[in-house]
């Protein structure tokens, strides 16, 4: 089984307040606004690939190819609303015996005219994320992005290979967000 995954964002929004992001690295200036905005960006997307998770909402596209006949299927990124819905292709056709199962770990429950199949592609598209906003972001991994854009920002120019690279914020809440499989 092979799986590729793409992100889209659904808005143009930042998963962080610049201001506050400012002011948690302690700037007051606006001479660095591009680069701390770089550095916020960059530490979102590190916490979201190491938490499996979407920060704002996004539309998340999954194409499995030759899958395996289980009785589901745990989707890559979370969280995922309850009352959701999703997309799912099989081999070029739209299908839909399956439930989605929302929450911070979703999943597809396939239903029996699944098991009748044997697929070689499927697509799964649905959207992921805690909300469109920045205050729609849990505290705690808010604060884990602004301490990892704080570490991007005091260790310029790069870090040497002996230090820090992540901030123990930021090696600990999203630890908690990260999935799990059985």
């Amino acid at each position: 089984m092979k799986m590729l995954m793409y992100r889209t964002a659904i808005g143009t929004g930042l998963p962080y307040n610049l201001d506050s992001l400012k002011s948690h690295i302690r700037v007051n200036e606006t001479s660095d606004d591009v680069a701390i905005r770089y550095i916020g960006e960059t530490a979102a997307a590190e916490i979201e690939q190491f938490a499996q998770i979407a920060l704002l909402t996004q539309t998340i596209r999954v194409t499995i190819f030759d899958p395996c006949s289980e009785s589901g299927l745990t989707l890559p990124i979370g969280p995922v609303g309850k009352g959701a819905t999703a997309t799912i292709i099989i081999d070029g056709e739209v299908f839909t015996a399956f439930e989605l199962v929302g929450g911070h770990r979703p999943y597809i429950r396939w239903h029996t005219a699944y098991h009748d199949l044997n697929p070689s592609r499927i697509t799964v598209e649905y959207q992921a994320g805690f909300g469109v906003t920045p205050d729609d972001i849990p505290p705690d991994l808010a604060h884990a992005l602004m301490d990892q854009a704080a570490l991007h920002y005091d260790g310029r120019p790069p870090l040497d290979a002996k230090s820090l690279t992540a901030s123990p914020h930021v090696a600990r809440v999203p630890a908690r967000s990260r999935g799990r499989q059985l």
